[in-house]
This record gives structure tokens, sequence and C-alpha cells, in this order.
């Protein structure tokens, strides 16, 4: 029990290590969190600072969510079954995110769990993440709402899991479901910038300080 506890602790703090935060200030010298639309995450640092800092940030949340799964399978398993193993999985996954979102080393305000999301699909769902990747693409180039965009791919996700690649296991069903509730309810204030018009598109060319 303590092991998993400290998996779990270790998936938080992973999830914790905030990269727009940091590059923005290391590099820029500026917290992208008082600019654009104060969030720590990669769209608003394509927003603020461009793709050059943007895209290393993207890539780094993804990496921290699929980390913080892989670094489960680096623990004894204590005698676990496979079920179990998973569900320690999923523990991790949720702890990744909550600490993207809430991380301990940015005073808790940190970006909105997409990206870190994303690489705990690449983890447990590859598959599925490859289908909702297609529809976050389509809907990003036709509407250009990045937040649009990651909600219906989101909610998509938990029907992708279930009825395109036939996943049956109980906590991957539910975590499934978590994401697709987890994104909207930290798109709460975009998705009511969405209704009343106000949410500003993605720009592809970039901007910000090159």
């Amino acid at each position: 029990m303590i092991l998993i506890l400290i998996q779990i602790i270790l998936a938080y703090l992973i999830g914790s290590i905030p990269s727009a935060v940091w590059i923005g200030k290391a590099v820029y010298g500026i917290d992208v969190r008082q600019h654009g639309s104060g969030n720590a995450g990669a769209t608003n640092v394509i927003r603020v600072l461009g793709y050059k800092a943007g895209i290393p940030v993207m890539l780094f949340d993804v990496f921290k969510g699929w980390l913080a799964v892989f670094i489960t399978s680096l623990f004894p398993d204590q005698g676990m079954t496979p079920d179990q193993i998973v569900y320690v999985e999923i523990g991790a996954a949720v702890a990744a995110a909550l600490g993207h979102v809430f991380p301990v080393f940015a005073g808790f305000r940190g970006g909105k769990g997409v990206g870190t999301m994303a690489g705990v699909g690449i983890a447990l769902y590859w598959q599925a993440l490859l289908i909702v990747l297609g529809i976050f693409i389509i809907v990003l180039v036709i509407s250009r709402y990045v937040s649009l965009s990651s909600c219906i791919a989101a909610t998509a996700f938990p029907f992708i899991v279930v009825f395109i690649t036939g996943t049956r296991h109980p906590g991957l069903v539910i975590l499934s479901v978590f994401v697709a509730v987890f994104v909207l309810f930290t798109h709460r204030s975009n998705i009511l910038r969405l209704a009343k018009g106000q949410e500003n598109k993605f720009n592809f060319k970039g901007g910000g300080k090159k």
C-alpha cells in the first residue's frame, strides 16, 4: 500500500511540473498566466510566445502524462493481479492530470490538462487516442477554436473507447468518462465564452516573441 501511495504521489509531482510557466519565466522573463488566456498550457504559450516555446511545452505536457503511468511499471508488483495493476495506472493517470491543473510547483495554478491526458491516452488507449486526435484536428481546422476541439474530442473519447476499440475493463471505461468530464470541467470558462461568441480563435501562424 505504501508503494502504491508513492507511485500516486510521484505521478502527481510529475504532472505538477509547469513547463509553460518555467519556460516562460526562464527564457522570456514572463509568466504566461498573466498574458493571453491566462492559462499555463501549450495553446496559450503559442499565443503569447510563439511555436518556438509552445511546441516544447506541448511535447513535455504529453510526455509527463505518459511518464506518470509508465513509472508504475518500474515498481515491484507486490503480487498484484494484472487487473489490479491497471487500477494503479489509472490512479497515476488521474494524479498526473490533477497535478497539471493544480501544480504544487506553480502555486496550484496550471493548465487545463488536455496535453497531459493525451499522454495518459498514449499509455493506456493509444488506438482510441489516434481517432480522438483526428477529431481534434478536423474540428480545429474547421472552427479554429482549440477549446471547442478539445471539448468535442474529449466528449467523443469514452464512446470511441467502448464502441470502436472495444475496451471492456471497468476501470478504463470509467477513466475514459472521467477524461471527458475533466476536460469539460477545466474548459467551463471557455464554454461560456463560446456560447457568448467571445472565445478567441487559434492563430495558426503563432504569435508573441520569437
